[in-house]
């Protein structure tokens, strides 16, 4: 009998991997910005995106299962609320760091 729980017994799914590691990602993020550690939110945003960018990637080769996606959702669910906590200890900062620009003219790249 295995002591697997039943998320371990989807079997093994890249594209699963590939959002439990943006979860984690993620939840890296929401501990930097607790911590004001805005230079690690940046870090952990570009790990983010590359993330984001395989995932897009393996999602062309791979379906997920019923089971798998309802683990993807809640995955999701939690990915979202990090995010949100991020952009709320992130609105004073923001706040402050625009302040600093008020009145100066915005250079075009």
């Amino acid at each position: 009998m295995s002591n697997a729980s039943p998320s371990q017994n989807f079997g093994s799914s890249r594209l699963i991997d590939y959002y439990k590691a943006l979860e984690d990602s993620s939840q890296k993020m929401l501990q930097a910005a607790q911590l004001q550690d805005w230079e690690g939110v940046a870090r952990y945003e570009g790990t983010c995106a590359v993330l984001i960018e395989q995932l897009r990637y393996q999602a062309r080769h791979e379906a997920l299962l019923p089971e798998q996606r309802k683990l993807k959702s809640e995955i999701m669910r939690r990915i979202l609320r990090n995010d949100a906590q991020i952009r709320l200890l992130a609105e004073p900062w923001l706040a402050q760091f625009e302040h600093l620009f008020e009145g100066q003219p915005m250079a075009m790249h």
